[in-house]
């Protein structure tokens, strides 16, 4: 089945992930692409890092300790050497990793004691990294709030907090470094408020993207593109000023059904979306999506040659 439509026109690739037995997936929330075009997926299961190739096969699985809690996954190249930032909002957490699942630190509940008077107010939902090396966390499920780190993982900053206004937030789920300018800016999924918030690198509020969101979960920047996951049942592709290029897999509606997000297996048509929750672009232009269903959903969308 084809989505989007000229340049940004895509064929489904069906039952491109192939598992091996005893592997299988929980809720499928975070999706990164190494240099190799190899494919990490984060999900809830025992296997919660799960890497394949570009052609699905199976490469390796670890991350036992993440399966109540796999949530926002970034992959960071830093001195020719690539890394995870793994977000566990349930353990209240970010961990950094190899690619191979060897822990290089763990950020904690920041120093702020008037907003996390306990550790389980902190839930961060997602991460990125700025080209000075700086790490940006985002409190989407906690208290609203964007936490700064300087590289070796020490605390530099903070800013938000729940509401409406700008500069305030209502479950900041995904957070990006949006490079497509000379200025690096902040670009935060704002997804309670259904809409995008626009930072300066120190929290400076520079403006919102409203235009044709639902949910919008994170953000996968592709050239001077942005691809942005929409639980309510979409993909959005934005150019570099932030106006839709197209949707991909649109079901309107979807997320009005009984059960939602986790319908019957055969209400889930190929290249058509329920709950995408992240997604990701390979050399090739080719499109991974993960879905928020409890038995996990990846879709692969091969870009169509023009």
């Amino acid at each position: 089945m084809r989505q989007g439509s000229g340049s940004h026109s895509f064929d489904v690739e069906e039952n491109w992930a192939k598992l091996p037995a005893g592997v299988t997936l929980g809720y499928t929330h975070g999706v990164v692409i190494d240099p190799k075009d190899n494919v990490y997926i984060h999900n809830q299961s025992k296997d919660s890092v799960i890497a394949l190739d570009r052609e699905g096969k199976f490469l390796k699985s670890w991350g036992p300790e993440f399966a109540g809690g796999a949530h926002g996954m970034y992959l960071s190249k830093e001195d020719g050497v690539e890394y995870l930032y793994l977000a566990d909002p349930n353990r209240h957490i970010v961990v950094k990793t190899t690619l191979d699942g060897k822990t290089i630190y763990t950020l904690e509940v920041p120093p702020l004691p008037n907003v996390y008077k306990t550790a389980d107010l902190y839930k961060p939902t997602d991460t990125a990294v700025a080209p000075n090396g700086d790490v940006y966390v985002c409190d989407g499920y906690g208290q609203s709030w964007i936490h700064v780190y300087d590289k070796k993982g020490t605390w530099i900053r903070s800013w938000g907090g729940a509401g409406s206004e700008p500069g305030k937030m209502k479950c900041p789920h995904g957070i990006w470094i949006d490079t497509r300018k000379s200025t690096p800016r902040v670009y935060v999924a704002d997804r309670g408020n259904n809409r995008l918030q626009i930072f300066s690198l120190v929290g400076e509020h520079l403006g919102f993207v409203t235009y044709d969101l639902r949910l919008p979960c994170c953000f996968y920047q592709y050239g001077t593109e942005q691809y942005i996951p929409d639980l309510h049942s979409r993909v959005t592709i934005l150019d570099e000023h932030d106006r839709l290029i197209t949707h991909i897999g649109d079901v309107p509606g979807a997320w009005t059904k009984a059960g939602w997000p986790n319908v019957a297996k055969e209400e889930l048509k190929p290249g058509l979306f329920s709950s995408p929750h992240a997604c990701a672009l390979d050399s090739k232009g080719d499109l991974y999506v993960v879905e928020w269903i409890a038995v996990g959903r990846i879709t692969k969308l091969r870009r169509v040659a023009h």
